[in-house]
């Protein structure tokens, strides 16, 4: 199983604000831009992915939405309108959740009041971590096991601070070369390379 987990720190809990994001400083369209090449291939989606998508720009917590592939009865497309629809979905069904409250959304599809740090921390327990660096170690050296995890941002950077504290869950630096890419490059780049193997 491949899980992916988009940090999108610019991204608005509520649902309308991040419809109305797309284009604009927000950048709403990254969210369905890695879950189109998070999930899909031609004519199909992959059954071997989980995506995450932490949305940080809020009043009260974060949301994080989880995305099961094999358990979806139907995407409704891989268009942004169509993506964005899901997100905006589960957010609208997250509206008066306590801290660290789940809720199902549809099949396949669940939100949670959960932060970036306690989903990497949950993570940890089982998956392999990797974050995106360009200094860290190149992607065709790495190994990797059953539950790679990999840790992408929006837009805006990872804090420095975050750096340690992932290193003390073990997080491995992956690199997919020298140039700074969108996360949802970088997704495909991961699925070409573990594709490979």
């Amino acid at each position: 199983m491949r899980t992916f987990v988009l940090r999108a720190r610019a991204a608005p809990t509520d649902s309308q604000k991040l419809l109305a994001g797309v284009g604009g400083e927000a950048h709403s369209e990254i969210l369905a831009h890695v879950l189109m090449n998070a999930i899909f291939v031609a004519q199909s989606h992959r059954d071997d992915v989980v995506v995450y998508l932490v949305l940080e720009s809020t009043p009260d917590y974060s949301r994080t939405v989880r995305f099961e592939p094999r358990a979806m009865h139907e995407l409704g497309g891989f268009d942004e309108r169509a993506l964005l629809g899901k997100v905006a979905k589960a957010l609208d069904a997250s509206r008066g959740m306590g801290k660290e409250e789940e809720r199902p959304v549809e099949s396949g599809v669940t939100v949670r009041t959960l932060s970036f740090e306690r989903l990497v921390q949950q993570l940890s327990a089982d998956h392999q971590l990797f974050v995106l660096d360009r200094k860290g170690t190149p992607i065709a050296g790495q190994a990797f096991g059953d539950n790679p995890c990999f840790l992408l941002t929006d837009h805006i950077p990872m804090p420095k601070k975050t750096f340690g504290s992932l290193e003390r869950l073990g997080a491995t630096k992956l690199s997919l070369g020298s140039r700074m890419l969108f996360a949802s490059q970088c997704v495909l780049l991961i699925h070409h390379a573990l594709d490979q193997r």
